[in-house]
């Protein structure tokens, strides 16, 4: 009876397996090992040039206070968001997990970084505009709406 029970829960287990994420390949914790070098090789050749000319000083803070948000957090915890204006900041596998709020020119958008966004820009996931929602035209959209009487 106990062993019909563990394989029962053994088949319940292989069944909920999830799929691993990888990049280009590499799987996810080899991907948080690799270097910016390294992991230059990786991305597309925009982004490979940006990190062969070396960050500059305000990407590198950058880094540097999401790693001391991470550090600061339990393990199980979510990290304070780090709020910035680098919308062309390129998303590093160590950014993964952490929470940044990205300036869209009116206010700070909280994205979560998750692994699928590896390689790309931070400007991606926050919208600078609203989009469009079209509805019924207003007045003076047309001639016609000329003759509308005004109540």
């Amino acid at each position: 009876m106990e062993a019909e029970e563990a394989q029962r829960a053994a088949e319940l287990r292989k069944k909920r397996t999830f799929k691993k994420f990888t990049f280009r390949g590499i799987e996810l914790d080899k991907l948080l090992d690799l270097n910016h070098e390294e992991f230059a090789k990786l991305i597309h050749s925009r982004a490979r040039r940006r990190i062969y000319r070396g960050l500059k000083a305000k990407p590198k803070r950058f880094i540097a206070r999401l790693r001391k948000a991470k550090k600061a957090c339990g393990p199980l915890d979510k990290p304070e968001p780090v709020k910035t204006h680098l919308r062309n900041m390129l998303i590093m596998p160590e950014m993964i997990g952490s929470i940044v709020g990205v300036y869209n020119g009116q206010l700070f958008n909280g994205i979560e970084i998750k692994p699928e966004m590896v390689g790309h820009y931070l400007g991606e996931f926050s919208c600078t505009y609203k989009p469009v929602r079209h509805g019924r035209p207003g007045i003076g959209s047309t001639n016609s709406s000329r003759f509308i009487p005004l109540k």
